[in-house]
């Protein structure tokens, strides 16, 4: 039976040839498992980003292994043929800033995902509206993005993250552009949707504001990773105790 979150083992990424080779990650191991959300931090040129860019399917690792899900997708190479399917329908990706799609409306900048890999139009509206209410915006669900609060845009990105129902979801400095209340809010939402919906979430970050809340942190440094305990605070998964505005 394959590990059903995210698992890394020995995973490597070397830059250039010779003399002039730099190897950004040195063999690094990870494990997130369903329904767990993950901080994963470090300093700049840590090799965070090298490391999302792999596991996002963007980049090629030198050598190691990586499983999404029931999936196994490198091992000493590429184990998936089409890499563009896997992330659009196994990888959720929030970033720091939301990237909505300025002429469609709400709803529909939530449903492209699904209508891209085939689900009926009406199949992938109703989705995309079951999530915008989960995640109480949809009040806003006709509005352009222009028309939406910045807390309202991440919510809409978190929604487009998991509308495909991946295993897997990767946060890069979600609540960068965020001040603290909306920052955690933000992070609320993450855990409640990783423990709803039992899906595996990494959160790079730098922001000491959300550190706390992780019960478990991997720090990363010249392209190794290290494991420790987190504050753990946590949420309690009700999404009805918060909002952002």
């Amino acid at each position: 039976m394959h590990w059903q979150g995210i698992k890394i083992e020995g995973l490597r990424k070397r830059y250039g040839e010779g003399d002039t080779a730099v190897d950004a990650l040195k063999g690094v191991d990870m494990r997130v498992a369903p329904g767990e959300v993950v901080g994963l931090v470090g300093p700049s040129g840590s090799g965070k980003t090298t490391l999302l860019k792999c596991l996002g399917a963007v980049i090629e690792p030198t050598a190691g292994r990586m499983s999404l899900g029931e999936d196994v997708i490198y091992d000493q190479g590429w184990k998936i043929s089409d890499l563009r399917e896997l992330r659009r329908d196994k990888i959720g990706f929030v970033f720091q800033a939301p990237y909505l799609i300025p002429f469609l409306d709400v709803t529909d900048n939530v449903a492209l995902l699904p209508m891209l890999a085939g689900v009926p139009n009406e199949e992938a509206r109703k989705r995309a509206v079951e999530l915008l209410e989960a995640l109480d915006v949809a009040h806003r669900a006709k509005a352009m993005p222009s028309q939406l609060s910045g807390g309202e845009q991440q919510r809409v990105s978190i929604a487009r993250a998991l509308v495909n129902r991946p295993p897997v979801i990767l946060a890069d400095e979600p609540t960068a552009p965020l001040d603290s209340e909306r920052a955690l809010a933000v992070i609320r939402i993450l855990n409640d949707m990783a423990h709803r919906f039992e899906t595996a979430v990494i959160v790079v970050t730098h922001d000491e504001k959300i550190i706390p809340t992780f019960k478990r942190i991997y720090h990363i440094r010249d392209g190794v990773t290290y494991e420790e305990a987190g504050e753990g605070r946590g949420f309690e998964p009700a999404l009805d105790k918060f909002a952002v505005k």
